[in-house]
């Protein structure tokens, strides 16, 4: 619509019925726009929402897991990480087990020794009561 004064401006967002937003109150001469706030402010909050939000998807395994077993949860925890979210990798133990963590440890190493892509360890594994949990995020 071009340059205008301000009450030029008010009086022909009045006559549409409609709001005038000031957009840049940085520039010289400031600018703005006729238009309606309330859909405005909403289409704002619809956009905010829309935005990808990280999850954290969990992985359990036990610590006389097959290989074959193993290869899919790696597999699994490549495609979290690839898609944006975290993976969190909880071993739990079963009765005697818990004799032996370093058992678990071996296999969270062969994990971490697996895994392509970029990520980092977030949390490295440690044993809390009878399970051990690490979780593992994509690098940003």
């Amino acid at each position: 619509m071009g340059v205008m004064t301000v009450n030029e401006a008010l009086k022909k967002a009045e006559e549409r019925e409609l709001d005038l937003v000031e957009v840049s109150p940085t520039a010289v001469p400031p600018v703005c726009k006729i238009l309606d706030f309330g859909k405005y402010k909403y289409q704002l909050n619809k956009k905010h929402a829309q935005r990808k939000t990280i999850d954290v998807k969990e992985v359990k395994i036990r610590p006389q897991i097959n290989e074959h077993d193993l290869a899919l949860k790696i597999k699994n925890i490549n495609r979290f990480i690839e898609g944006g979210d975290k993976a969190k990798v909880v071993m739990y133990f079963r009765g005697r087990e818990i004799i032996r963590p370093e058992f678990g440890m071996k296999v969270y190493e062969k994990i971490l020794q697996q895994l392509t892509g970029k990520y980092q360890v977030e949390q490295q594994p440690k044993l809390e009561g009878n399970h051990i949990t690490m979780v593992v995020a994509p690098k940003s």
